[in-house]
């Protein structure tokens, strides 16, 4: 049986856990390389290696802060020398810290800047990284929120325009890149089953579930599933683009 991505390179941020481990497996699945970044949970990071190795392809885990602009050069180096190239790169790590109002009192202003650092400079700064290095027909993929699309619900202000702001950035790229065939897309997510939302299930407000026309959380392999299409050679004239994987929340 053919695997799509074989003799191909990915690099998963966030690799380590949830969605992003997810998305490593699925990609290695299609006998793609995996590179994976990680902060401080090195010995997940090297569980989810063991993983992907055993499926018969090189995976390799970088330590890598995405809240520090400056790893991106190094992290594309390291991928670089140890795997050889880089055919795929799948911006995954991010931080949701909602909940407060803009004029809340209380509103933590330096984890609000902080989140924009990881969730937006971070990202353009990987993917600067990696656009030097792409070859033609290269993959950028980034993991996005529903949120960047529609506010429905108050509190959420600083992390949606930071998952917005990477949609306008990814169009840009998508034009500048689009000569050598290199494409950007962003896969917009919705409310997934991982460990990081387990304990909100049963107990959100009415209007977050309300405001989905399929009313339940996403299993993380459906969004995966939308990531490997873009990272696939049948997606080679599909650029610019957002496809949204959160249950109609943007309907």
């Amino acid at each position: 049986m053919s695997r799509k991505l074989t003799g191909k390179v990915a690099l998963v941020t966030g690799g380590s856990r949830g969605l992003g481990a997810v998305i490593a497996g699925t990609l290695a699945d299609q006998g793609a390389d995996i590179a994976i970044s990680y902060v401080s949970s090195e010995d997940k990071a090297l569980a989810v290696v063991d993983k992907l190795m055993a499926k018969g392809v090189r995976a390799i885990a970088i330590k890598a802060d995405q809240g520090d602009p400056t790893s991106s050069d190094p992290l594309i180096q390291e991928v670089m020398e140890r795997l050889g190239q880089l055919d795929i790169l799948v911006n995954n790590a991010a931080v949701a810290w909602q909940g407060k109002k803009i004029d809340a009192p209380d509103i933590d202003n330096v984890a609000m800047d902080k989140q924009w650092t990881i969730n937006t400079i971070g990202v353009i700064s990987t993917i600067r990284a990696a656009a030097r290095v792409l070859p033609e027909g290269g993959r950028i993929i980034s993991v996005g929120s529903g949120l960047g699309t529609r506010i429905a619900f108050p509190g959420t202000t600083d992390y949606a325009a930071s998952k917005a702001a990477i949609v306008a950035y990814s169009k840009g790229a998508a034009r500048d890149l689009g000569a050598r065939n290199i494409t950007v897309n962003i896969v917009q997510a919705g409310m997934m089953d991982t460990d990081m939302a387990a304990g909100s299930k049963g107990h959100l407000p009415p209007i977050v579930m309300g405001s989905h026309a399929i009313q339940r959380f996403a299993a993380v392999e459906e969004v995966a599933s939308a990531i490997l299409y873009l990272a696939g050679p049948d997606a080679g004239f599909i650029t610019g683009s957002v496809i949204d994987v959160n249950g109609g929340f943007t309907a």
